[in-house]
């Protein structure tokens, strides 16, 4: 009777996403089903739905639809436009250049929005027709496009430190945010080399000369969007404002941006909010049943009993951080981030932090390790919202999309066994 709990929560979560029942009501039901064991229908549901509610009762959950809604108003508000031309200014004539151009594009809108979807979508959009009329493959494009967005959820402010936070019973959201700069750079960095590898084998055309004076000018049209960077991680890294009321401020200063831009209208708000609604919803639908789980699963002793099992396998840190990456890499191919992360940190966190490693550093190991899944079918929302941008199908990219999965999980393994790298910027702000 020991593992009946497990048994059945990972039956039942299987069974219902087979049948094609969304994510969030499969994580709930599962729950329930799994109570029923030991507690009779009526207190099962009771409890479901109590913890289904107080999962909402967090102050540091408001900074996701403010971070959410400054997302959706920079996607609208030309400033994509800006940042690429800056990428594209960077890059200067090196051959290809509109490949690195996304990538550097991607990092720096993702790092600004907070958003795999809003990167891929407003850069694919822009970036693809041009490299289509310039004779860019558009497997290759795609692939870059779609892996590249990523970046922006390791490079705050990301939404999805924000909910590893809370699944984490509180580690520090400035540390994350600090934690993540370099890893994302990294990843960015390792994406590149593998876009020239291909740059080499295609012979991709030569990008546009960029004199001094236009570096400059395209510097100081994409500054003012720059600046958000430093005015809501200054301030949250100072101890100006918490996340939530820099998330807050990110709003305001992106609406003011785009309404100085002039290409966005107070006409188009109530779409956006709209919009900014949905995801809202959707995502804090996720963020409940996932918690209600999450309390299920420590009510039967689940976490204990998984933490037991891979600690009885090996006590060695690098044998135990491969066997959760290879867990959550399976986990990412069918779950989304929000319920990956809310779900398994709980388990996961305990069994690292016994072996001494920071529960900083596992937190950018596990939101990379899961962006992975952001790009693989059959569940990766990335990867859609990629194809259906550029109008192709995934059996057209997947092909082109390997090495860069493979450079992904590279990445990954340097992130997992090089502490260093996400931890020295927090402990050199004493974080």
């Amino acid at each position: 009777m020991e593992y009946i709990g497990i048994l059945i929560l990972l039956l039942s979560f299987l069974t219902l996403l087979a049948m094609g029942v969304p994510v969030a009501w499969s994580l709930g039901i599962s729950s329930f089903l799994t109570l029923l064991v030991t507690v009779p229908m009526m207190p099962s549901a009771t409890t479901i739905a109590q913890r289904m509610a107080t999962s909402q009762d967090s102050f540091a959950l408001l900074a996701i639809p403010f971070f959410v809604l400054a997302g959706e108003i920079m996607n609208r508000g030309g400033i994509a436009n800006r940042l690429i031309d800056l990428a594209k200014a960077m890059t200067g004539r090196l051959p290809g250049g509109l490949l690195y151009v996304n990538i550097i594009a991607a990092m720096l809108f993702g790092a600004i929005a907070g958003s795999a979807a809003a990167a891929v979508s407003a850069i694919g959009g822009i970036l693809g027709k041009r490299m289509d009329a310039e004779g860019y493959p558009k497997p290759l494009g795609v692939a870059v496009n779609i892996t590249s967005s990523t970046t922006g959820l390791i490079i705050p402010p990301s939404n999805i430190l924000i909910v590893y936070s809370l699944a984490s019973g509180g580690v520090s959201i400035a540390a994350l945010f600090l934690a993540g700069y370099l890893p994302g750079i990294f990843l960015g960095s390792v994406l590149m080399v593998t876009a020239a590898i291909f740059i080499k084998k295609e012979k991709l055309p030569n990008g546009d000369a960029t004199s001094f004076s236009e570096f400059t000018s395209k510097f100081w049209r994409a500054f003012p969007s720059l600046m958000l960077l430093v005015i809501v991680i200054g301030g949250i890294v100072g101890g100006v404002f918490t996340a939530t009321e820099a998330s807050a401020i990110a709003v305001l200063y992106t609406l003011f941006l785009s309404l100085l831009y002039r290409e966005l209208a107070w006409k188009d708000l109530p779409a956006i909010l709209l919009k900014s609604s949905e995801t809202t919803a959707v995502v804090m639908l996720l963020v409940a049943t996932s918690m209600s789980m999450s309390w299920v699963m420590s009510a039967e002793d689940i976490p204990q009993s998984i933490s037991e099992y891979l600690l009885s396998v090996s006590n060695n840190v690098v044998v135990i951080l491969i066997i959760i990456n290879l867990i959550l890499l399976l986990v990412g191919t069918f779950m989304d981030m929000t319920p990956a992360v809310l779900i398994f940190t709980p388990i996961f966190l305990p069994v690292v932090m016994d072996l001494g490693v920071d529960p900083v550093h596992f937190g950018i190991i596990m939101i990379l390790n899961l962006c992975i899944g952001l790009c693989t079918p059959p569940v990766g929302s990335v990867l859609f919202l990629g194809v259906q941008v550029a109008q192709t199908s995934i059996a057209n990219v997947f092909k082109a999309m390997v090495p860069f999965f493979i450079a992904m999980v590279i990445g990954l393994i340097v992130v997992s066994l090089w502490p260093a790298l996400s931890l020295w910027l927090p402990n050199l702000f004493g974080f």
